[in-house]
């Protein structure tokens, strides 16, 4: 499933080129959030932590 949203992604960037632009204006809009980018990588590692937990 995810494969499939990456690739609908690349097609609409392959149509309409003017789209990487708003694309990478969002994302530099959330990565200069502090506060949002260590609320995703905190949702990141938790959902990993137990698969983490069970290699010990």
């Amino acid at each position: 499933m995810k494969w499939l949203l990456v690739g609908a992604l690349l097609a609409l960037l392959l149509v309409y080129p003017s789209l990487l632009t708003v694309v990478v204006g969002i994302a530099a809009a959330i990565l200069s959030k502090p506060v949002v980018v260590a609320f995703a990588l905190g949702l990141v590692i938790r959902g990993q932590l137990p698969r983490l937990r069970r290699r010990h």
